[in-house]
């Protein structure tokens, strides 16, 4: 039986995992009224009254402000947001961080960290202070756990690097800018557990409101002295795109800027501060392409690209690591031509053909066909990639060369590498490949001249992921009013107002307006990308399973007393029973002397006699040793002992046998 308690503090510490819980009503009095009250229906409540509570209904959050130690209650639709306040306790170890953070680790970039000393990990050497984002947990094949944390540097370039949990130093949370909801913080036991601070946002009423006469409040009339107060009407960036054409150009001022960077790597963004001027020029609707470098030693970079950029493009060729890759490739570009790079060899019952380096494959299409056979002897279908496989020749064997050309089917389950066989050289323009099937895998050859510094201009590679339009509002500074950036709507949150100002150029002459084609993003902006877009792919084929092979199967002993465990002890024991030229029991006896043979044993030969200096090593003629004299008496006594063991040996050569 449970302790007595009120049941507020029951409630308060109740697992819903838990449900459901049976209590019995002691004595006390209610919260908020009489019972009678709740849903309209009369219920009394008895001391000795059992009570099943089957489920929990949040109708408000109580909260206490530690300052002054005042409690207030929030209804649970608040649509208020509020910042975790970073604790000043250290914690000892990684281990100590992933345990005990507010959030769990699969909240991407939820809990930032920082260490107050130098942290050394392999050959890479932390400096004390960098902040470091912990992204996941992962485990090695020896079952090591490490912890996946981003580290942004200079210019935010960002890269990730592994820390093994058992990493210990005196680390500290640092105050993040993330914002949680009412419901995100009782959802979550970690989270209600810890102190926060309300998010204060600015609430300015931008619409004609209507108040009534009745008001019990005094007024004065202060037009005269107020001709020159200007009533501002704030406006998103949704609500600026939807304005009419000939609202534009204009100058802005900005209300309220974005907080923190989570999407952009560019420059323009840190432009974007409160009560900083802005030139507006025009909004519209832009066809943006999404781009991605192969992972390096300063991690990937990701872009987003307009429609107009200028530079000149040249395909490189794709690598695909599967039969697999190939289809789907193949899918958005037929007529596909790939070379292979590695040896594959074949295996007869699974229908994986032999492939082998330099040969020519180009696919013709999927068919279905007989695999595996399954335990009721039906055969399984296999989905297959059709290809045609040449063997590459050179220029001049060409013509002597006929066609050896066959069909091959390729499982799709079948591993391989392979790399496509482009057909020109061809510099071509951005707009030009956006009439190909994406991704496509390109390198920047001659920079947009349009552009100040072009980011994409040496990069070693670039995937051309896929194409999105996106509402934008052309903008630029005061200060260089012809070097424009697109501002994507829907990934900014701040507010902005009309101005009067004049705008910095002549009435006469517009100027010559450059666009910034290329804004790079960070990871957070691709991976919430494809959240939005929930593009989800299906995982390649398993292959079919075969039956064990003879030398597969697992051996199993006989049982004692069967036929053939008789037979493995009748063969042991005749193995036993067989020796090298001995009979079983006692040892043979020696053959018996010639006759003509004397009785008197055959002579012995003389010891060959060795000198002390054929025995013993030269002697150091340098370096004089005060041991010599005792090591080669030592040395004489042993080499006497060593032939007596020898003769010993040689008067019972049977028994040295045994030995």
């Amino acid at each position: 039986m449970g302790d007595l308690q009120s049941l507020r503090d029951f409630i308060k510490c109740l697992d819903q995992q838990s449900l459901p819980r049976i209590l019995q009503i002691c004595s006390g009095v209610y919260f908020q009224g009489s019972i009678y009250e709740l849903s309209g229906s009369e219920v009394c409540l008895s001391t000795g009254d059992l009570v099943k509570i089957i489920g929990l209904e949040l109708l408000s959050v109580s909260c206490e402000e530690i300052d002054t130690g005042t409690s207030f209650e929030l209804p649970t639709e608040y649509s208020g947001h509020f910042r975790l306040v970073a604790e000043d306790l250290p914690y000892n170890t990684i281990e100590e961080i992933v345990g005990l953070c507010p959030v769990g680790v699969d909240a991407c970039g939820s809990f930032t960290f920082m260490c107050k000393n130098e942290l050394t990990v392999d050959n890479f050497t932390l400096p004390a202070g960098k902040q470091l984002t912990l992204l996941s947990v992962e485990v090695t094949k020896n079952g090591k756990r490490l912890a996946r944390c981003q580290l942004v540097g200079q210019n935010m370039a960002s890269a990730e690097i592994l820390l093994p949990l058992s990493l210990r130093g005196e680390f500290y949370e640092c105050q993040g800018d993330r914002g949680y909801s009412l419901q995100e913080i009782m959802s979550s036991f970690r989270l209600s557990c810890r102190r926060f601070c309300s998010i204060n946002e600015k609430s300015v009423r931008k619409n004609v409101v209507k108040f009534p006469s009745s008001l019990e409040v005094d007024v004065q009339d202060v037009t005269e002295q107020s001709q020159d107060l200007v009533f501002i009407t704030p406006l998103s960036m949704t609500e600026v795109a939807s304005q009419p054409k000939a609202s534009f150009p204009t100058m802005a001022e900005i209300l309220d800027g974005p907080e923190g960077n989570q999407f952009f790597n560019c420059s323009w963004f840190q432009e974007l501060q409160r009560g900083r001027r802005l030139v507006l020029h025009g909004c519209g609707t832009t066809t943006l392409i999404l781009a991605s470098t192969p992972q390096g030693r300063k991690g990937k970079q990701y872009f987003i690209i307009s429609k107009g950029y200028g530079g000149r493009i040249r395909r490189r060729a794709r690598e695909f690591g599967s039969v697999y890759e190939l289809y789907l490739a193949s899918s958005q570009s037929p007529g596909l031509k790939v070379s292979v790079t590695r040896h594959c060899e074949e295996v007869e019952e699974e229908g994986m053909p032999a492939l082998s380096v330099g040969e020519q494959l180009e696919v013709l299409g999927m068919s279905l066909m007989d695999g595996l056979k399954d335990k009721s002897g039906a055969a399984q279908k296999v989905e297959n990639l059709i290809c045609k496989r040449t063997m590459e020749v050179d220029d001049d064997e060409e013509e002597d060369e006929e066609d050896d050309s066959e069909e091959i089917s390729l499982p799709l389950f079948m591993p391989g590498h392979f790399v496509e066989k482009l057909s020109d050289n061809k510099k071509y323009k951005l707009t030009e490949l956006l009439s190909s099937s994406l991704p496509l895998d390109i390198k920047v050859v001659t920079r947009d001249k349009e552009l100040e510094k072009d980011p994409l201009m040496g990069l070693p590679a670039l995937k051309l992921e896929e194409t999105f339009t996106e509402t934008t509002v052309l903008t630029s500074l005061p200060h260089k009013p012809d070097w424009c950036f697109e501002l994507p709507v829907s990934w900014l949150q701040m507010s902005l107002c009309f101005t009067s100002d004049r705008l910095p150029w002549s009435s006469d002459e517009s100027p010559e307006l450059h666009v910034e084609t290329v804004t790079e993003v960070t990871e957070k902006f691709y991976y919430e990308y494809h959240k939005l877009i929930s593009k989800i792919e299906e995982p390649p084929p398993r292959p079919p399973k075969r039956k064990p092979s003879s030398s597969e199967l697992p051996k199993r002993s006989p049982k004692p007393g069967s036929k053939s465990q008789n037979l493995k002890s009748t063969v042991t024991k005749q193995l036993d029973d067989l020796s090298l030229g001995l009979t079983k029991g006692k040892r043979a006896p020696a053959p018996p002397p010639p006759e003509d043979t004397p009785d008197q044993p055959p002579p012995v030969l003389p010891r060959k006699s060795m000198s002390i200096t054929d025995s013993v090593s030269p002697q150091n003629t340098y370096v004089k040793s005060p041991m010599a004299v005792h090591k080669s008496a030592t040395t004489d006594s042993d080499s006497e002992h060593d032939y007596e063991s020898i003769e010993e040996t040689i008067k019972n050569p049977h028994e040295s046998l045994f030995y």
